[in-house]
């Protein structure tokens, strides 16, 4: 199993009762959803906390507000349904770095509500977590934490098919590429945010339906960044989030030392992140993005059934694995159409495979069926039984 160097193992122990801030916005269920873009418009805070007449009932993200189709006269409250949005998450003001930032990266947040004795004391945000372990991130490398294989758009791409990738995969930024197949943009979720806000409060005449379209097709080299903050894969964690803390940018493109042009993958906050949560103990660590959305399945089954793949071929240690769900508007006699996408990080390199299925437990199933397939394709992997066949041929053969 993935071994977290010492010093970044002993800073997650730290508590985070002297990074938390009581410096948070809150708005009630009722607010209209209009008021909270034009919140997320004017002052780009990490998220809202959202009560129910005082009581504490989730929090509200950029990313979510981009993605949801609710209309500016909503009120709030159509987005922090429980089954949307549950269990909301939530720390302990005396809890540890470690599962304050596995907390932030399975409910998909930026921004977490602190408790003491069951009151609402304040919020952790994502960047307060890094600033402190800052430090202790030199022990680290963009290598050992970065994703690679990037989803990629191309500069004629409309923003629509860009809305649908970032929906799709989960992922908060796009690399783009000129006609070339070098990189020459990106574009985040907050691009798109602050692109669709701006255009709808200038849009003034004409049918709703048509500049909805017009918006969706407009390129995304009219709105993305240029040029692009990029990494290499042998800098260390500490660099890479200076450069994001420095820039205010979530995520930098990792590219070539020798070759700025060429993208080969991505590193954000949040896969720093999950990098704290990685532990010593000698049990896969295991992360769910989506967590709530487990229904026949349990956390338990789902690290089995990955250490069942991991413990079936020779050559491959597994450092830490991934399982993103994601649910489509399709349902079958009520079950929603599923999306799950298990990646692991292994001394091989970086191997995924993803699946669709009605509810979680069909779509791990399909998604794990698929990630053992492209085991097999990584180079010099072989399962235990093929192994044991050749090594028999070559004792044969003596």
């Amino acid at each position: 199993m993935f071994k977290s160097p010492e010093t970044v193992y002993h800073c997650v122990t730290m508590n985070i009762a002297d990074i938390a801030t009581r410096d948070f916005i809150e708005v009630d269920v009722g607010t209209r959803m209009g008021k909270v873009r034009s919140t997320f418009e004017d002052g780009n805070p990490k998220g809202i906390i959202v009560t129910d007449d005082g009581e504490y009932e989730g929090v509200i993200s950029e990313r979510e507000v981009l993605q949801s189709h609710v209309e500016d006269d909503a009120k709030v409250a159509a987005l922090t349904k429980p089954s949307r949005n549950s269990p909301a998450p939530k720390v302990a003001r005396d809890e540890d770095v470690r599962e304050t930032a596995r907390v932030l990266v399975e409910s998909n947040s930026k921004v977490a509500p602190v408790f003491e004795h069951d009151d609402l004391w304040g919020v952790i945000t994502d960047d307060a977590i890094l600033e402190a372990v800052l430090e202790n991130l030199d022990a680290l490398t963009v290598d050992d934490i970065f994703t690679d294989d990037p989803v990629t758009l191309s500069e004629d791409d409309g923003v629509g098919k860009a809305i649908n990738h970032l929906r799709e995969h989960g992922i908060s930024r796009l690399p783009v590429l000129n006609e070339n197949g070098y990189l020459s943009g990106v574009v985040t979720t907050h691009d798109i945010a602050d692109f669709v806000i701006r255009e709808n409060h200038t849009t003034t005449t004409g049918d709703r339906v048509g500049d909805s379209q017009r918006l969706l097709d407009v390129p995304i080299y009219d709105i993305m960044t240029s040029p692009v903050e990029t990494t290499t894969l042998d800098a260390t964690a500490k660099a890479a989030v200076e450069q994001m803390l420095e820039l205010d940018y979530a995520g930098l493109m990792v590219t070539p030392e020798d070759d700025d042009r060429t993208v080969i993958g991505v590193i954000t906050k949040t896969d720093v992140l999950r990098a704290l949560t990685f532990t010593e103990e000698e049990y896969m660590d295991v992360q769910i993005t989506n967590i709530s959305m487990l229904d026949t399945i349990t956390r338990e089954s789902i690290v089995q059934s990955i250490e069942g793949v991991s413990d079936k071929y020779a050559d491959m240690q597994v450092m830490h694995a991934h399982v993103r769900f994601h649910e489509h508007n399709e349902k079958l006699r009520g079950t929603p159409l599923v999306q799950c996408q298990v990646r692991l990080r292994t001394n091989k390199g970086q191997v995924a495979g993803t699946g669709e299925g009605y509810g979680a437990e069909n779509a791990f199933r399909v998604a794990v069926d698929k990630l053992e397939r492209n085991v097999l394709e990584i180079k010099g992997i072989t399962s235990d039984e093929e192994y044991r066949g050749q090594l028999l041929r070559k004792l044969n053969e003596i």
